[in-house]
């Protein structure tokens, strides 16, 4: 069966729309080591496959083309539209660009290059001093930058899943926690039990709540006359 897509085959504007998101995080994850080179060319190519269906072929819609007119038969499944799969599925009667999951996508991904950006700050003063980042954002969570890529990721997920991207995201994951560990026997092999200190004080991705008021009424009381 064959289809035109008119709504895509837009190359350029794959490529271009990759090379500023990944210049974008550039500037903010600024990598030096080799562990973090690996770290942000496996960001690099989420978002190269990402662009690449978002532009330049639907491949995700074309191999559930079937199933999707069979379920949804009132979709055009290869408008560009339609290539927001969670808008589309879900019914909502919105521009897909203004529903609610692009809204959220949106939202996860401004915090996580917000995230990226604090933990940089913070990770620069500290290598420039040969101490542990432990202020700022790095009193909540051990890895704010592998949170704030994550976190990027699953925005760009929610807003365009593909079937690549899905199949991505879980190893990606899994990698950027296995380099958070290496990061860890490192900063141990340094810092010793300084490090091991803040291992039990704070947390590795998620801050816990007891952990945020803490910080908070510490603040409270440090602004008290």
């Amino acid at each position: 069966m064959k289809h035109d897509f008119p709504d895509y085959g837009f190359w350029g504007v794959a490529l271009v729309n990759a090379t500023i998101f990944i210049l974008f995080a550039y500037s903010f994850f600024k990598p030096q080591t080799g562990r973090d080179w690996r770290s942000f060319g496996a960001f690099s190519a989420f978002l190269v496959a990402l662009f690449s269906e978002m532009y330049g072929f639907p491949l995700t819609i074309y191999f559930l083309s079937g199933w999707l007119q069979s379920r949804y038969p009132g979709v055009e499944w290869f408008s560009h539209d339609a290539g927001h799969l969670l808008e589309m599925m879900f019914g909502w009667e919105a521009n897909p660009h203004f529903g609610p999951f692009h809204v959220l996508s949106y939202a996860l991904i401004a915090i996580g290059f917000w995230v990226i950006a604090a933990g940089w700050r913070v990770l620069y003063v500290a290598q420039q001093h040969h101490s542990l980042a432990t202020t700022g954002i790095y009193s909540y969570v051990r890895h704010p930058q592998y949170v704030g890529f994550i976190l990027v990721l699953l925005g760009f997920l929610v807003q365009w899943p593909t079937l690549l991207t899905l199949a991505m995201f879980p190893p990606l994951a899994v990698m950027y926690v296995r380099l958070a560990r290496r990061e860890e026997s490192d900063a141990i092999a340094e810092f010793g039990e300084a490090y091991r200190g803040y291992m039990v004080r704070v947390p590795g991705f998620l801050p816990s709540l007891s952990r945020i008021l803490a910080i908070s009424h510490d603040r409270a009381g440090e602004g008290r006359p």
